[in-house]
Order: C-alpha cells, then structure tokens, then sequence
C-alpha cells in the first residue's frame, strides 16, 4: 500500500509548526541550550573536550558529524584531524560520469546528464559508497565542505544554456574546486580564470581583441566580476574587513578603465585543443576561432584549461590595473605588450597582491563555514593568515592555513556564548539534507543515489543545488538583510534569502518524504524501494526510540544539534513521541518515533540556525 508523500507531508508541517511554537511560559523552561560551563583557558588544540565540541567543529568543517567521526576526533584531536583530511585523497565527480557512461544503456537509465553529476556530489558530500570507484567510501569531507563554500563564491553555473548540457564540464570546474581547496589562492585564481566552464559562463572563451574598425571590443563579463565578486570587491578594504572611509565615505576599489583593462587581458583565449582532430572536434586556431570547439559534452577541452590564440590578444594597448599603495606590482600599473600568458599571469598577480584579497576572501569563507557576521577581530586574525601563513617561507594565500585559522579560531569555537543573539548561520537546505544522511547512515542498494535527482528539479525544493545558481552573485548575497530586526541591528543573513514562501514549504515536503519515505525496507511510497534510492537506517535507533525516547532526543541533539537542543525544545519532542504508543503503532512505534523525531527536529527553529 503506497501513500501520498505530498499530502501526509503537508498536514506534518502544519502540525510541526504547532508542535513547536508552544509557550515557554507554558512549559516553563528556557528556549536557550543549558548553560553548561565551557573551555576557554587551555589551548583550543588541547580538545575537543566533550563530545558535543566536537559534533561542533564537525558540523562546521564538514556536511555533518557521524557517531564515528565524533569519537575518532575525541581521540585524535583537531590537529591530528586536520592532518589527515589534508592528506585524504580528492574525491572528483569526472570519473564517476566517465563510469556511469560506461554502464549498458537500460531504459535510458545510464544517460549522462547533469543530475548524474549531482549524485556525484551527494556521494561525495554524504560519503556513501561509491560505485564508481569500488566502492570506496570518500573520506575527505573538509575538502568537499571547503569546494562547496568555493563553489558559492566562484560561481558558474548550469542557469547558462550551454553548460545546461555540459555536465563533464560543470563537474570538471567543481574537481577543480576540490583539487585547490587547500592549494595556495594564486593557483585557485588563474584554475578558475583558466577553466573552460567558466569562460563559457563569464564569456572569456573566445574573447578577442578591440577592432574599431568592426565595432569590436572585448567582453567585459569575466573582467567585472573576477573584480567584484572573486577577489578585491568594490570598496577598499581594512585588514579587519570594515571598509576605509575617506569623509564618511567608501572608497572605490577601482573604476570603467580598470574593468576595460582587465578585459583586454583577457582576451585571446579558447578550447583546449587536446584530442582535437576528430569529427567531432574542430581545432582552435587562428584560422578557426570562433567556430571551433568539441561537439559532445564529455571530450577533454571541458576537462582542461584554456589555451591561448595569440592572433585575437590585445599586444597594442595599454591595460590599466588594479592601482594600490606599496605593493610591488609586476611592469608597474599598465600592462603593454605581452603575450596572453604573460599578461594574464601579470594581471592575477595584481589582483592577488591587492590588500583587499585577504580580509575579502577570509570574510566570504568564515560566512559559508562558521557565522554570518564574524567580528571585525575575527576577520582580521583568519586575513593576517591569509597574509602570512606565519611558516618560514611567510607564504600569501595558503588556503590550508586559511582554513585552519577558520575553524580553529576562538570565535569559532566558543563564539556561540561570547555572542548568543548573533553568532551562526542558517543552515544550507542543502547541508540539512546531507546532514541526515550522514547521521542516519544512508545508503542506496547499487550504490548510486537519486536523492537530488527528483523531478520537479531540487532547486526548486531547495532554492539552491550544486553548481545551479541563477545568477554569479549565487543562490544569496552574502550581505543580504532580511527585514526586521536583522536590518535594525545592522546583521547579514545571506541563506535567508532563499527562503521564500515556496522554499519554505517545498523543504519540509522534501524532508517529510526523506524520512518518512526514503528508509532502509521502505515500500510506503513510490520509489522508496528502488535500488538508486538513498535511504536512511532508521531501524538502527528503533529499539532505543521505543524503550528510551529520552534517550533517542538526546543522541539527536548531539548529532544534529552538537547538544545545543534547548529544555523547552527537548520537553516539546519528549511529550510528542512519549504521546506515540505500541498500542496505536504496534511494531512499528520505535521506527515511527525516530521519523518524528527527525521531521521536527529538521524542522525546528532551533537546528535551522548552526550555532
């Protein structure tokens, strides 16, 4: 017998919403987490002490903590820890499509398309798995955490009509993510610039050089926003990311001539010509510029950099660039001459050694890992970093140091009770939807996972899916206010922004089949038992959810919450599931309390908000 999940989801959500604006008057107790004493005068390398620190670094470092990972970092500690993701080989979503493209056609099943792509990144992202590599489960989670923050902040996306129908090339640009997240920014910079998704996305492939003659100048696009949204910003920057005022006043990170510059650097640029040749692939040359390129999505120029066509860069001009105080800049502030290479490396150069790049960046990463409103003292200690990884060689832009300084610093880690009314972030749909995975062990029968896979698109559920923004500026702007008080006490809420009345609906029906659908030996809806469905082991804590709920409350505050759940809340879910019986639910009553405990739990107020 199969049920609606669209219609018992949609009267759970009325009743959550019941369930959980309760009165504290009425319960009398607090809506805060209790206030246990908490570590601060030894070293924060000396933890985590209990296990809640560390289901906290973990929710913060990767898509979510498992019993496992909390009890493997209790032992080895955050340095040993970080070490070892450092070390952990790159999980790539390339090789998986390369794979399922090999598998015989059955029903149309094994066509690449980019939902292939993202089962890739929820393999990776949950860490089943993965049959594409014998079933190795991936174990590099800071790295897939760190690649999808990048992925927020240099975005390309599928929104473009051409890559809509280039998955290798969009999983191509997120394996590049991946492979620098813990490189030095300089390599990010010229990876991104250089990627072939993204000169499609930002039209620097087959940019060329002015022509007046044929009222020709280059393209703009990437030169706008490789300036304003992946680098330098708009306004000049203190180390601490407050912005320098002149008479009250920002200042201008640069102006129209530098924008015009830049995009006479870039110009001159196109396919990768590896592999070209074929009947299916025209070689880029001087001759074929504009018409050239692969013709299917899976050949080797969407897998690797651009490569230069001399005849279409700008030797002629002179490119202003970035203009700042005591900063040694390559040939001075105007590039003239040089070929495309030479003036590109010269140009990220400039944009690399602006003073703005530290505080700019360190600011976007502590938003998408820790907390939306980081202290000017925060920022500036994670910018210093970036400055100076302080090792002997004082290197500039060591993400692996960035990252550490990130995660491990004081604010990072007791600033939920130096700052309680505005430390965190709203949790990702996204990081919500991979978070239970993780901690209810999900696993599909063949290994592949359809979970992000469903039909209306997960965007739609969501407001956001990997590499699927609609526009540059991601699916939120990491300076948006929502209104209210949020804009009277001058606070960013960048996820708020997704939330809109249909996201804020669509996501609990999502979640609502996820849990109540979607389980190991589920046959109650369609689908729930089809070998590429993920599904969560929720027998694991039935026997516990019907002798102990307490018991079961208490775990998944740990491993959703990091033990931050509140007594008014814990009250709240204890009396709902102690309401569920064995009289009304018989065998069934252990499995249907762990269902609702993880449908208000996900649901609540109190998990929305990573503190």
């Amino acid at each position: 017998m199969r049920r609606s999940a669209m219609a018992l989801s949609l009267r759970w959500v009325a009743r959550c919403c019941a369930l959980l604006s309760m009165t504290a008057g009425a319960q009398g107790l607090s809506h805060n987490p209790d206030p246990l004493l908490h570590d601060g005068f030894e070293s924060i390398l000396a933890g985590p002490r209990r296990d809640a620190d560390a289901a906290r670094f973990l929710a913060q470092a990767t898509f979510g903590p498992t019993t496992a990972e909390i009890t493997n970092l209790r032992l080895t500690g955050y340095a040993a820890w970080f070490n070892a993701q450092f070390a952990a080989p790159v999980s790539t979503q390339v090789p998986y499509l390369d794979w399922v493209a090999n598998l015989p056609p059955i029903n149309n099943q094994n066509e690449v398309d980019d939902d292939t792509r993202l089962e890739s990144w929820s393999i990776n992202s949950a860490g089943t798995p993965d049959p594409s590599r014998s079933n190795v489960v991936p174990g590099d989670q800071l790295r897939q955490r760190v690649a999808f923050a990048l992925s927020e902040i240099f975005v390309v996306s599928n929104a473009n009509g051409t890559l809509n129908y280039q998955p290798w090339a969009l999983a191509s640009y997120y394996d590049m993510l991946a492979r620098d997240a813990f490189a030095n920014f300089r390599v990010l910079l010229e990876d991104v610039t250089k990627h072939p998704a993204m000169g499609v996305y930002l039209n620097a492939i087959q940019n060329q050089k002015a022509d007046p003659a044929q009222n020709i100048h280059p393209d703009e696009n990437y030169a706008r926003e490789v300036l304003q949204l992946f680098s330098v910003g708009l306004v000049q920057l203190n180390l601490n990311g407050t912005p320098v005022l002149v008479g009250n006043a920002p200042v201008p990170t640069y102006d129209q001539t530098t924008v015009r510059g830049f995009a006479a650097v870039f110009t001159g640029w196109d396919f990768n010509n590896l592999g070209c040749g074929s009947n299916t692939y025209t070689c880029c040359n001087e001759d074929d510029y504009f018409g050239c390129g692969p013709s299917n999505a899976d050949e080797p120029p969407w897998r690797n950099e651009m490569q230069a066509v001399e005849a279409f860069h700008d030797t002629t001009s002179d490119k202003q660039l970035l203009d700042y105080v005591n900063v040694a800049r390559p040939n001075g502030l105007l590039l003239h001459g040089g070929n495309a290479q030479v003036e590109l490396s010269a140009a990220l150069d400039n944009i690399f050694q602006h003073p703005n790049v530290p505080p700019f960046i360190s600011m976007r990463l502590i938003q998408r890992l820790v907390t939306s409103n980081p202290s000017p003292e925060y920022v500036q200690r994670v910018a210093q970093i970036f400055k100076d990884d302080s090792s002997a060689q004082h290197v500039r832009g060591n993400l692996k140091a960035v990252v550490q300084a990130i995660l491990l610093d004081p604010e990072a880690r007791y600033g939920q009770w130096r700052f309680p009314d505005s430390f965190g972030k709203v949790r990702e749909p996204l990081v919500k939807s991979a978070q239970l995975w993780r901690a209810m062990a999900a696993r599909s029968i063949n290994g592949r996972n359809a979970a992000l896979s469903n039909y209306p698109p997960i965007e739609s559920w969501f407001g956001q899916a990997p590499l699927r923004a609609a526009t540059v500026f991601n699916f939120f702007k990491p300076d948006f206010r929502p209104t209210g008080e949020m804009v009277t006490r001058n606070l960013a809420g960048p996820e708020f922004q997704i939330l809109t009345d249909t996201v804020a609906v669509e996501t609990p029906n999502y979640l609502f089949h996820q849990i109540f659908c979607n389980y190991v030996g589920s046959e109650d809806c369609n689908d729930s038992d089809a070998a590429e469905t993920l599904s969560m082991d929720e027998t694991r804590d039935a026997a516990m959810a019907a002798a102990n709920p307490g018991q079961l409350v208490d775990n998944y505050s740990l491993l959703l919450m990091s033990g931050q759940m509140s007594p008014f809340m814990r009250n709240v879910l204890l009396t709902h599931l102690n309401s569920l019986t064995a009289a009304d639910l018989g065998a069934n009553l252990g499995r249907t309390r762990v269902q609702h405990a993880l449908y208000l739990i996900a649901n609540s107020p109190e998990y929305s908000i990573q503190k």
